[in-house]
């Protein structure tokens, strides 16, 4: 084994350390807990941190490996869930003070997943209110921050869960994405996050775009983590058919390039245009898949300000719904920039309401047809850097929220895999000599998230080793 601390080593290393006894779970958890005590009063990724239930899950994981007879594939290894994973006897805050505190039932799929592959639950980690900000800020949670700037936000809404996956809290982490709340935080804290296809990983409740994946610091760990996550579960009424994935290819056979035809994204057609640091890292990432023979070309951009505009006033009105619905004090109580956007949609007639649902349709069908003539698509993940930490978004003005998410949220709707890996640095616009990290998006035809993560690892092996995470301030 490398002299790597015990916090910042992969689940595969971890579970090789378990298998030769260099090191047991109970000693890898509490050099992930002090990691967590170093780091969590500068960028606050948790929720229900409880050392001794993480201990003890441990404890009980070192008694499998020392009788040679592991649970599961992912026994011992550290895990965190996004705070609106349910998990039984716990609360779902959903970020929100609006949310009363009940008990969940049961654990929800990947949370079951992950506990019966012998994983070790942490930690729960924070999201903005419902998960609508591209931020960590939250009523319920204190506000999450980047650990490569505190100054800046981490991204969303799985805030805390990149927060916490740059910041060590050992190497795997569950979140969710319905329009980039995956990759974006992935890109903004240089880790890897994936969205699968819609279905591929069972999530209670399923809706429309909603996926949950992994977030990790390599492509073969988030490649690991869905070899446990891609399991069946019947109580997602949106789930693929149970499929045999070999997912060790993504990490044990290197994918041929020559030939493989990429499209080249770097206009979004919508929102904010892109940083010239960011164009340039994605246009050095397209040389050397080119380099490699693959076949780049520019792809013109499919997505509209209009398609976007109707995502967006879709989501206001299925808001305002359920803004509506909660008592008069509960309401009062959910931030007020995201009650200022809900409400924008209180004029809107039926017909309204019926083109901006209308959108989500266009965009998947948009998105389907520009991926034709192509194998993969490579884009930003975001056009720009993180936000100040306190602001919901990087407009930092309600109506104007989602203008950066106009590369990631058509493959939400069109239901494609897609994933976030560190191509490059640029500086933070927070605090002078801070450099940050930056995103690129692979996106796959429906179905293939091996491709794209056996994509996404070939790029890891072109970019070479990535720079040091962050050390805490």
């Amino acid at each position: 084994m490398t002299k790597t601390a015990l916090h910042d080593l992969t689940a595969h290393e971890l579970l090789a350390g378990y298998k030769s006894r260099d090191f047991s779970p109970v000693e890898v958890t509490q050099a992930v807990l002090a990691q967590i005590k170093l780091w969590e009063p500068h960028i606050a990724a948790t929720w229900l941190l409880r050392p001794d239930d993480a201990l003890a899950q441990a404890r009980a994981s070192e008694a499998r490996w020392q009788k040679g007879e592991p649970c599961g594939a992912l026994d011992g290894v550290p895990v965190t869930l996004k705070d609106n994973i349910a998990t039984q006897g716990d609360p779902t805050p959903l970020g929100t003070k609006a949310v009363a505190p009940v008990p969940a039932a049961a654990d929800a799929p990947p949370a079951a997943r992950g506990r019966e592959a012998g994983a070790v639950v942490v930690c729960k980690t924070t999201m903005p209110d419902y998960g609508m900000l591209s931020s960590g800020l939250s009523t319920f949670h204190e506000i999450s921050r980047n650990p490569w700037d505190v100054a800046l936000t981490p991204g969303g809404s799985s805030a805390g869960a990149g927060a916490a996956a740059a910041a060590g809290y050992g190497p795997l982490h569950i979140g969710t994405d319905i329009g980039g709340s995956i990759r974006l935080p992935a890109a903004w804290c240089g880790i890897v996050g994936l969205k699968p296809s819609l279905g591929r990983v069972p999530i209670d409740p399923p809706y429309m775009g909603r996926a949950a994946g992994p977030m990790t610091r390599s492509v073969a760990d988030a490649a690991l983590l869905m070899q446990v996550l891609a399991r069946p579960d019947a109580r997602d009424s949106m789930a693929l058919p149970p499929q045999a994935i070999d997912w060790s290819l993504a990490w044990r056979a290197d994918k041929p390039l020559k030939g493989v035809r990429i499209g080249l994204l770097l206009d979004a057609g919508c929102g904010l245009p892109v940083e010239p640091a960011i164009r340039v890292a994605v246009e050095h990432a397209a040389h050397l898949f080119e380099a490699q023979g693959a076949v780049v070309t520019p792809l013109a951009p499919f997505m509209t300000p209009e398609l976007l505009s109707g995502l967006d006033h879709f989501w206001r009105m299925r808001s305002l719904v359920d803004l509506d619905a909660l008592p008069a004090e509960r309401r009062a109580s959910v931030l007020p920039v995201i009650r200022d956007w809900a409400d924008s949609a209180r004029g809107m007639s039926g017909p309204d309401v019926f083109r901006a649902y209308s959108a989500t349709h266009a965009v998947r069908v948009a998105t389907q047809a520009a991926l034709q003539p192509f194998d993969y698509v490579i884009s930003p993940v975001s056009p720009n850097a993180p936000a100040a930490f306190d602001w919901p978004s990087p407009t930092n003005d309600p109506l104007r929220g989602l203008e950066h998410i106009g590369f990631t949220v058509p493959f939400n709707m069109g239901e494609q895999p897609a994933i976030s890996v560190n191509c490059g640095t640029m500086d933070s616009p927070g605090t002078p000599g801070a450099v940050l990290p930056i995103g690129l998006q692979i996106a796959g035809q429906r179905f293939d998230d091996l491709g794209v993560l056996q994509m996404a690892r070939a790029f890891e092996q072109l970019r070479g080793p990535q720079r040091e995470f962050p050390h805490p301030p």
